[in-house]
């Protein structure tokens, strides 16, 4: 993680604003890493890479207003360069996410009370569903939003406990529990109420309303209200030789109840908002999914999608 503080020139000591910026495919592999396959790709224009090299300027460019304007508001800056790094919300009026829902995602793990604002970087390239601000209308919206003016909306997030071990309580999209293997098939146990069903499949996607246009939708789950307390479960290709389907395919997790998985696998895997945090599970470990008591508040979205 890269941190620095900024202020304003008058060094004003402004409400503190943490502000939590994407590395771009740009930043990473030409500018960091400097790849040599990836500027070879970049010098004869392939369709790989194509918009890397706009889409990059385009973010760095939303940054730098970001940036000077909350310097030209009085507010003191802490910069986190990278979207996954762990970072310290306790006393910061707000949190911007600049580059899209991914960054915006991976931001929220790090905020427990402090609202959010997304900046979409780079919307012709970036999915900004989360994101209500843009370059030209982040000062306006910055200034409702330190005025308490600006609408907000409060997201269910989801509590992932691994054997009685909360391991997290900030899951806004989903959780993937599956084989560590993508090519495996995933046995375990599904405990909901008092059902349960031993199961083989690709895995099963869980989480709260937030996600639920995202895996779960892909995967035959329904679209639920954006505000909604109620968790969705998916299963993924469930292989039924029998010919007679699973019954507990698809559930809705009521506010109050939890499901239950056990793994019937060694080497197992459970993944909370993409590839970037996960758990091992082993065989015997019990997962339990339930609605967290930490919503996120995520401010300029309108409470209908």
């Amino acid at each position: 993680m890269s941190e620095r503080t900024r202020r304003a020139p008058s060094g004003g000591a402004g409400p503190r604003v943490v502000v939590v910026a994407k590395r771009t495919a740009y930043s990473r592999f030409i500018v960091d890493e400097r790849d040599p396959r990836a500027k070879a790709l970049l010098r004869r224009r392939d369709p790989a890479v194509k918009n890397w090299t706009t889409s990059h300027r385009e973010h760095m460019e939303t940054l730098e207003t970001v940036l000077t304007v909350l310097e030209r508001t009085g507010t003191q800056v802490m910069l986190v360069e990278r979207a996954h790094a762990a970072f310290d919300s306790s006393g910061a009026a707000l949190v911007v996410a600049v580059g899209g829902d991914g960054t915006l995602l991976a931001a929220s793990h790090s905020v427990v009370t402090t609202p959010v604002l997304g900046v979409n970087s780079s919307p012709k390239h970036s999915v900004g569903f989360f994101c209500s601000a843009q370059r030209r209308t982040f000062r306006g919206m910055l200034e409702r939003a330190l005025e308490r003016r600006l609408a907000s909306v409060e997201l269910t997030r989801m509590s992932v406990a691994v054997n009685g071990r909360l391991r997290s309580k900030h899951v806004l999209n989903e959780a993937l529990f599956c084989h560590a293997s993508p090519a495996a098939t995933s046995r375990y146990l599904l405990t909901h109420k008092k059902s349960v069903e031993e199961q083989r499949s690709s895995g099963i996607w869980i989480g709260p309303a937030a996600g639920s246009t995202a895996a779960q939708r892909s995967a035959g789950g329904r679209v639920l209200p954006l505000t909604s307390r109620t968790l969705q479960l998916v299963v993924r290709e469930p292989y039924t030789p029998s010919g007679r389907p699973c019954r507990l395919a698809k559930l809705l997790i009521e506010n109050g109840d939890e499901v239950e998985v056990e793994s019937k696998m060694d080497d197992a895997a459970l993944f909370f908002d993409g590839p970037y945090r996960y758990v091992p599970v082993r065989l015997g470990d019990k997962v339990s999914f339930f609605a967290s008591d930490e919503p996120l508040v995520v401010l300029g979205l309108g409470r209908r999608r």
